[in-house]
């Protein structure tokens, strides 16, 4: 018998958990330890800042799913992933031994590196998380009812930018909803080095899909952006230039703000060499297996991924929901040829199926493989794009609760648009 401990159970653990738990031997326990109780669809949160769903319409309760798949399921913090005596050591004192473990954290939020920066002491919202979203909700309903400039974006080091976009063209929908649209002068700020690079280079014509949008919305932006300090009514962002020297330094007035922080990797994972590198990001080879300690694997956003180029303000790599699920299937196969003495043999293609929602329209591509280059480069804008996100996260979240990770019509879907999860 053996034990394997997910550690995290965001999009990436809770689907692992499931995946384990069908490769894995009947003999063999699977473990979830998590933070909360709950899953949280974080897509939709671009949604809560505006009022369109609320928490309950977003959230799961884990403990019934994972009991219907015989998971043994943890509700605590991690303190401290000890490799070389093979357990999780927890904030109460406890440890949690393993003979396997995936870690899934996702990362910790970097507000605290800009001045400003974040929810909590700071002067901007944030959509990382349901709580966050949600008082998130409460200072858009303040910009409302007392109209001002709104900006949106990512900040130097982020590794996700379809979020933003959404929340920007969101925001702008509910602002013409509400008839106070031409009192509001939006503003996007962003590390790419141009609008729809997304850290991956741009995918089809997202730059001029996305140009087009912002064009069209009245929103202005300024790319290579640095943000370098936050006040309570303005935002001191610098631009560069391509060899990276100072452009311009703008002071940008401010009633409301959502900008995406940069990640890092969680305390409990950071400084334990071989893990993790100086970012605290999982070190992995192709098996999502790490090298110094074969018996962890990485998945989903806490994973090492280096930047597809070299830009004047640093990009990070987003790790897109299908690109992570690859990553899950890879390994849940990979630990059931290992449980059977055998070697792992499953590659994740990596392949990336993004829905960016506007709140009317939006942009949707596909990706293979996510990071170029690639065999397939597309992306297409249509109204259609709201309904499919509609769609999906019905879909996503009914796929929670029951505790499946895949069913027959996604295959289908899959098989339609030729995308697949292992090479």
């Amino acid at each position: 018998m053996a034990k394997i401990v997910v550690l995290g159970a965001g999009l990436g653990g809770v689907i692992a958990a499931y995946e384990i738990r069908n490769a894995a031997r009947r003999e063999d326990e699977v473990v979830v330890i998590n933070e909360y109780d709950f899953y949280q669809f974080v897509p939709s949160n671009p949604w809560v800042i505006v009022g369109w769903r609320e928490r309950k319409d977003i959230v799961v309760d884990l403990v019934k799913p994972m009991k219907k798949k015989k998971i043994d399921f943890i509700v605590g913090k991690a303190a401290k992933v000890d490799p070389e005596n093979k357990c999780v050591r927890m904030e109460d004192g406890s440890a949690v031994d393993y003979d396997y473990l995936v870690i899934s954290t996702g990362p910790e939020l970097a507000f605290d590196e800009i001045e400003g920066l974040g929810p909590h002491g700071g002067h901007t919202q944030s959509v990382c998380h349901i709580d966050h979203a949600t008082a998130g909700y409460a200072a858009f309903e303040e910009l409302c009812n007392d109209p001002g400039p709104v900006i949106v974006g990512a900040v130097q080091g982020a590794s996700c930018y379809g979020p933003a976009y959404e929340t920007a063209m969101i925001i702008e929908t509910e602002l013409r909803k509400r008839k106070v649209r031409d009192k509001v002068p939006m503003t996007f700020v962003t590390s790419e080095p141009y609008v729809g690079h997304l850290g991956l280079g741009g995918v089809g014509d997202t730059k001029g899909l996305l140009e087009s949008e912002m064009r069209e919305r009245h929103i202005n932006w300024i790319c290579n952006a640095k943000v370098k300090r936050v006040e309570a009514d303005k935002m001191i962002v610098e631009e560069m230039n391509e060899d990276g020297t100072l452009k311009k330094e703008h002071e940008l007035p401010m009633k409301f703000s959502m900008m995406l922080p940069a990640f890092r990797g969680i305390p409990a994972v950071r400084d334990v060499e071989g893990l993790s590198n100086p970012r605290g990001f999982i070190l992995t080879d192709k098996h999502q297996r790490n090298p110094k300690y074969p018996e962890i694997f990485g998945i989903g956003v806490c994973i090492a991924i280096p930047p597809v180029e070299q830009t004047p303000v640093p990009v990070g790599v987003p790790k897109t929901g299908f690109m992570i699920e690859s990553m899950v299937t890879a390994t849940a196969e990979n630990l059931g040829e290992i449980l059977r003495g055998k070697e792992p043999t499953h590659e994740a293609t990596w392949n990336a199926i993004c829905i960016a929602d506007f709140g009317d329209g939006g942009v949707a591509f596909v990706a293979q493989p996510q990071i170029p280059p690639r065999n397939v480069n597309w992306s297409m804008a249509g109204g259609w794009v709201h309904t499919a996100k509609i769609a999906f996260e019905k879909y996503f979240l009914k796929k929670i609760k029951s505790g499946k990770s895949e069913t027959f019509y996604e295959n289908a879907a899959l098989s339609i648009l030729k995308t697949h999860k292992l090479k």
